[in-house]
């Protein structure tokens, strides 16, 4: 597979694609207009909002299933089969390698909840909340995809990155649909409490 232009990324659902970033030369990145002055402290809001969020976002999403995902969630929603996209950075990680984890890991995010959304929209098309928080959240993700965009431009010359993203739940069956979407959400609640913690310190104003 090839590398993936960031404005690319921004749009694309759902394909797999294997992950690696590269160097490029300076002249690759978009001007520099696409950073707000306030970047970093936008991105560290964005994160603790998804941080503070995902909880509520996941039981929600279990009491909309029903049964047997209401009592069953321990079992159903281990997300070890699944795949979701490493994270080995913590806080004594170089910044750009934290930049470039944090950017597969919420590019990937982004189109899982496009595949949630779109199931639940078929599914659940009454459950107004689960609905809403789904949307709020990913506004929240590609804002924070966005400064992540512009901040790997901006201070390290990054502009393309690959991103490898899960399996597309298109065909199957609304058991399996409802048990994906439960895996990844899961795995999301796990992984977003680390990804602050790593990240905000290296978001901290010098």
């Amino acid at each position: 597979t090839g590398v993936v232009p960031f404005m690319a990324l921004l749009l694309l659902q759902r394909r797999p694609v294997a992950g690696r970033a590269l160097l490029v030369t300076g002249s690759g990145c978009p001007s520099h207009g696409l950073c707000r002055s306030n970047v970093q402290e936008q991105t560290r809001r964005q994160v603790a909002v998804l941080n503070a969020t995902a909880q509520e976002l996941f039981s929600l999403y279990l009491k909309c299933q029903g049964e047997p995902f209401s009592s069953e969630a321990d079992k159903l929603c281990n997300p070890a089969g699944i795949f979701f996209p490493a994270f080995r950075v913590n806080r004594t990680s170089d910044r750009k390698e934290v930049m470039v984890a944090m950017y597969k890991l919420f590019a990937f995010l982004n189109a899982s909840l496009g595949n949630i959304t779109r199931d639940q929209e078929e599914l659940n098309p009454m459950a107004k909340e689960l609905l809403e928080r789904l949307h709020n959240t990913t506004k929240t993700t590609r804002g924070l995809i966005s400064n992540l965009t512009c901040l790997l431009c901006k201070n390290y010359n990054i502009f393309q990155v690959d991103v490898r993203y899960g399996d597309s739940s298109k065909g199957k069956s609304a058991f399996k649909k409802k048990q994906q979407g439960c895996q990844v959400l899961r795995k999301y609640v796990q992984v977003i409490g680390q990804a602050a913690r790593v990240l905000l310190p290296h978001l901290s104003p010098s």
